[in-house]
Formats: structure tokens, sequence, C-alpha cells
């Protein structure tokens, strides 16, 4: 039926007068369209499912408050994202060898794995050690390891990312006074420090002390990071580990954005310029396998910094509003069965990415279910950034979903969501009550729960896993040699037998007092870093101040 000038079909009417007829027919398929975060998405979008939405006031422009469409007003016309991998394994020497295999293979950034007895602040020759040195990244516990993982960088060329929490002060420090010994301006050497001691009590695990004292020690380095190295992220919030722990991309979102705004009120309760520590704040994503709920949370994520950090806590600087955005594709996602599926599962997760409009980005290998990746893995992955950056024409048009009645809808439902849990988090009196009461462990176990049970009731297809499975396949494996712990140990004895004895003791009693007196630590840090005081010899110090974490066990 012809329609009458000027009428136009609802949404409504379309779906009753042509839509139903047509499943009438050819039903629908008996599948879970939901995304990850359990929103059930209509059969269509039109112009009705954006009543409210203004564009000046919702999308802007890009470079332009609130930030829908990217930070930058010239996005990747003007300069492409930082390619960086995931590297560390084994020794010091092992791990600068593949920096430098991926540096000549195109990669602009670097980005640092450490072992586990690193991540946890103990020594390689810690009885706690044994058996993980270099196996899940490289083992660094002091100067002389820092020194030869970037021999041959250049530290005011190359950016890196440090993968570093709890003793994340520490290793930054050993980061500096490297660049320090080699006579580099600290001015202009930069990159990124983790340094989000909040997830690991809500995700990851890796902590050490109380979350007070340890969030006075990420305060430390708002403070000092922008008068001494102003080029220097010296956090990456990441809601990588809360997704990788089972939580759903809105959790993610909320989680990440309230660990944010905890740090943000910390370091304004001890008087720091909000102008001054705000533009350096940096956030980690984790991109998983819902293509457009990951491009729609990138975009909420960027306007909800944006208007918080100006309107909530008064802001001024548009730097300050800016929500800078390092992503990773989903390790979780990347199941060991049928491995090379992988290298798909990366590439769209990638796109995503891209089309979301991050800065930078970690392309896992695909064999990471099985083993730390071996060089051709990781080549492979960098490669798959390279033919988005280059092939496919993404990368021409900033933000090119704009518009999208589906994009745009999305990213209002995902913003919507992700704040009705801000404010929750807030009623309770904020993140470290919730960290307490085990509000975020019993929110990501459920959310877990239901996605588990999703693929075990094949209601959500995992290809190679619960549907279209085949035999196993063999791929090479990255092994690490156990001859890298008798390394480290041998290294360690040195470094302890030829540094300055008095020196040694002197760092460690300026470091303590630091601790009782709430003094900034990062200077004490840099003079142990200089000192070669071991990083377990650090941490224990702290432990005898600050005293030791033990999870509540949660019924």
């Amino acid at each position: 039926m012809t329609q009458p000038p000027n009428s136009r079909r609802t949404k409504n009417e379309w779906l009753s007068s042509v839509y139903q007829p047509a499943v009438a027919k050819h039903p629908e398929r008996k599948y879970n369209h939901k995304n990850l975060s359990d929103m059930e998405p209509d059969p269509i979008y039109t112009e009705d499912d954006l009543h409210d939405w203004d564009s000046e006031r919702d999308l802007g422009y890009p470079g332009e408050f609130p930030y829908t469409r990217g930070v930058q007003a010239s996005v990747y016309r003007g300069k492409l994202w930082t390619m960086r991998m995931f590297a560390g394994f084994g020794s010091a020497e092992q791990t600068n060898e593949r920096f430098h295999a991926l540096l000549r293979a195109g990669q602009t950034g670097l980005s640092t794995a450490f072992d586990l007895p690193t991540l946890m602040g103990y020594d390689s020759d810690h009885p706690f050690s044994k058996g993980e040195v270099g196996k899940c990244g490289v083992a660094v516990a002091s100067l002389a390891d820092m020194e030869i993982l970037f021999r041959g960088i250049d530290p005011e060329q190359v950016t890196t990312s440090m993968t570093i929490n709890s003793p994340a002060n520490a290793i930054w420090a050993m980061y500096i006074a490297n660049a320090q010994k080699q006579g580099k301006d600290l001015s202009k050497i930069g990159g990124t420090i983790q340094n989000d001691i909040l997830k690991e009590f809500i995700a990851q695990k890796e902590f050490i002390y109380p979350p007070a004292p340890s969030v006075k020690l990420v305060i430390d380095t708002f403070e000092w990071g922008p008068k001494i190295v102003p080029k220097w992220n010296f956090i990456s919030v990441s809601g990588y580990h809360i997704r990788e722990a089972g939580a759903t991309g809105v959790q993610e979102l909320a989680f990440t954005l309230a660990d944010g705004f905890h740090y943000v009120e910390k370091a304004l309760e001890r008087g720091l310029d909000i102008d001054e520590f705000a533009p350096r704040i940096s956030f980690f994503w984790d991109i998983h396998n819902d293509f457009f709920e990951e491009i729609a949370k990138l975009r909420a994520a960027r306007r909800i910094w944006a208007r918080q950090m100006r309107d909530r806590y008064g802001a001024k600087n548009p730097k300050s509003w800016m929500l800078r955005t390092h992503s990773q594709t989903a390790g979780v996602s990347l199941p060991a069965q049928q491995p090379l599926n992988n290298i798909a599962r990366v590439a769209i997760q990638a796109l995503a990415a891209v089309l979301g409009g991050t800065q930078s980005l970690h392309t896992d290998a695909f064999d990471e279910a099985l083993a730390l990746p071996t060089e051709e893995a990781a080549t492979i992955a960098l490669r798959t950034q390279q033919i988005i950056a280059y092939e496919t024409g993404v990368a021409g048009v900033v933000d090119p979903l704009a518009g999208s009645y589906y994009v745009e809808k999305l990213t209002n439902d995902i913003e919507a969501a992700a704040l009705g849990y801000i404010e929750q988090i807030r009623a309770m009196g904020g993140v470290e009550v919730g960290i307490d009461n085990g509000f975020f462990q019993l929110e990501m176990a459920e959310a877990a729960y239901r996605y588990q049970r999703e693929v075990e009731k094949k209601n959500r297809i995992i290809v190679g896993v619960n549907d279209f499975v085949q035999d196993a396949v063999q791929v090479p494996l990255q092994l690490i040699d156990p001859e890298v712990e008798r390394v480290q140990e041998a290294r360690l004895a040195q470094v302890r037998r030829e540094r300055d004895p008095a020196r040694t003791q002197a760092a460690l009693a300026a470091l303590r007092d630091t601790a009782v007196t709430g003094a900034n630590s990062m200077p004490a840090f840099l003079e142990c870093a200089h000192a070669y005081v071991t990083l377990g010899e650090q941490m224990d110090v702290l432990k005898g101040v600050y005293g030791e974490y033990v999870e509540p066990a949660m019924v």
C-alpha cells in the first residue's frame, strides 16, 4: 500500500505490518541474540529509537566535548593508533631480543609483561618464586634486570607500557633510573605504568598491602609524575582484567570508571590540582567478541568520563575531560580448541577497537590459551593490526559508524546501564567499601555463571568449543627454559655482592620513613632503584609498615 505524502511509518508500525507476517512465514532462529551484557537487541533500529537523542549534545564532533566520536579531531587520518604486542618471558635478555624483533617488524610501542614473582613483589630467588620465574612474563628484580631489558632501546623514541600494579612505584622508578643512567631527558620519555591497584582487589588478585595504603602509593605517582615525567601516563585504569575475570561489558565499563573516579577523589583529597594530574590518566579496555557492543562501550566511556570530569569534578582543562584509551583483544575469548580460529576472533575484535576509536591496541596471539606466544604467532597478531590500518579503509574516516541508529541507541543504553552501576557504588560508600563487602566479586561471579550456563546449554555458540568441533590441532608452543631461574638467581647474587651496602640500607630506611610519615614515596623508590635495592627488599620494608592484605571469604 502506497503511503500518503509526508507520512512515515513508525518502527512499531513496520514491525507489526511487515516484520511479524514475515516471521510468521519464516520463524526467527531459536538463538540467543542478547549481547554479552545480556541486552536483547531489536530486529531493527530507526530514528524512533533516538527520539530524545540530540546530535550536538550526545555526539558532537571528534576532538570536542563530549568526545563520543574520539578525543582527537583527525583520529587515524593524522596518526594511526600505537601498535603494541604484550611481550615478556624468561630472562631480561630473552625479552630484549623479542622487543627488538617486534620493533623491526613495525611495532610502534612496547608493552611489557612481568612474571608472577615480579607482579607479587618477590625477588626471583625467593622460595615462593620457585617454578614461576620467567613463566608468564619477564623477571625483573632490580635495576640490573631493567638495564638489560631495555638495552639498545631509546626511551625518548619508543613509548613503553608496563603491566605492573602493587610494585608499580618500584618498577617505574627502575625504568626512570635506567633512563637517567643513559643521560636521557625525563621530560621527553613517554609511556604508561598500569598502576591500577583497585582492579587487583576486584579481579586479578595480585595485591600486597590493604586497599588504603595501596591507593596512597598510586596517588603518590599522581603528585610526582606530572612534575618529573610530564609525558608519562602514570596510571592505566584497567577494565581489561575485570572483563577477563567474568564481568560483562557494562560491568567492565562501570567498575573501571568507578575506579578512575575514586583515584580522582583521593587525589583531590590530597589537594592536587585536577587539571595537572587528570590529563595523564589513561584507560585500558578489553575488546570481546560482540562487535557493536565493544564499539558502543568505548564511545560511552568517553562520554561518561568527559561529563563527569567537567560537571561533577570541576575540571577546566579540556585535556582533563579526554578519556585516553588503550585496548587489547580479549584473551578470555580465545579457546585452546582449534586455536587457529582465534586469528579470526582477534581480527574482528581489533576492528571493533579501531572503529571504537582506541589510541593504542594490543592484539593477542592465537596460541595464548596454550602458552606464551611464539614469535610467529606474535607477528601474525601484529600483522592483523597492520592489515586493518593499511588495507581496509577504516582509518580514513573518523568514527564512520556515527549516526547509525543501532550504534547510537546502544551507546545510550550502555551509558545508562554503566551510570546506574556507578551511582550504586557511590551510594554504598565507594569502591573500597564495595571491595570490602564483596560487591564486585559477587556481581562478576553471577555474570560469569550466566555466561557459562549459556555456553553449556548451547544458547551461545563458541565455534570449535560447543559446536563445529573437530579433533585437536597441534601448534608449536613457546616453552620457558628452567635455566632462566638459575640465571636470575646468579644475577641477584652478583647485584647484592657489588652494590654499596651503606647506600642500600640508607635507601631502605628512607623508603620506610615515607611509609610511616605519609610523605610522597617516589623519590625514595627512585633512590632505591639507583642503589640496586631489589624489588623484594623494597616490598618487605613496606609490608612491615602497611601489613599484608588477606581477602575475606565471601559467603
